[in-house]
């Protein structure tokens, strides 16, 4: 199945740039284009593409509200936001996690990169396993804010097996599906499982989600001694 990919940045040579990367592809393409944050919001709910490659820096209405705008959509469930940024602009990033987006890559990323983690996204999975990321997570998303998820509650927590709140916990922070199989020894797909279960089960529409209310409802501190 093709990946359906809308690009919304201030910078025409920049669109242009990933319009050809990503078109080269057999697996992509590029279904739209925005030049601001208004514009995304728009071009997302006339061409309901499967990835949303969004900067943060926008005249007008920036990628912050634009990814707020499409990720409370119900309409637009099926869209993720994959955020373009710059490891320096983290607590952008923390924001941008907490409205819905699904990871973030600095503008600097290599091709490779940048088609890896389109492909990762759109399969349904968050892009939050670098260490820069991890150390994002837990200086911006451990103090929950009045703009909190509805999901970001405890007693939320009851519903998941011992078993869930520990992969949320090992998701939240930053561990991939194998290297929680590795640390719990069972099956990648098992691991899979667990996570895709603890998203159902709190209404998280992706990993991003699920590590946002792991650190807002104090999972992590909680789920497993070391």
């Amino acid at each position: 199945m093709t990946i359906r990919v809308l690009l919304a940045d201030d910078q025409t040579l920049l669109r242009s740039t990933f319009r050809i990367l990503i078109d080269s592809c057999s697996d992509m393409e590029v279904v739209g284009e925005a030049a601001d944050g208004h514009e995304a919001v728009a071009a997302t709910r006339e061409h309901r593409p499967d990835v949303v490659v969004m900067d943060i820096r926008m005249p007008g209405t920036d990628g912050l509200a634009a990814t707020a705008a499409i990720c409370g959509d119900e309409t637009l469930a099926a869209t993720r936001v994959l955020i373009l940024t710059t490891f320096e602009i983290d607590e952008y990033v923390a924001q941008a996690l907490r409205v819905g987006a699904s990871g973030f890559l600095g503008k600097d990323v290599g091709t490779d990169e940048l088609l890896s983690a389109i492909r990762t996204v759109a399969g349904g999975d968050a892009l939050l396993s670098p260490a820069a990321t991890r150390v994002l997570i837990s200086r911006f998303l451990a103090a929950p804010e009045p703009a909190a998820t509805a999901t970001a509650n405890p007693v939320a927590l009851a519903t998941l097996t011992a078993r869930e709140r520990e992969v949320m916990a090992l998701v939240a922070e930053g561990h991939s599906n194998h290297e929680i199989a590795d640390r719990l020894v069972i099956s990648p797909l098992t691991a899979r499982t667990h996570v895709h279960r603890a998203m159902a089960k709190l209404n998280a529409r992706d990993r991003a989600q699920l590590v946002v209310i792991a650190y807002q409802s104090g999972l992590l501190q909680t789920a497993r001694p070391d």
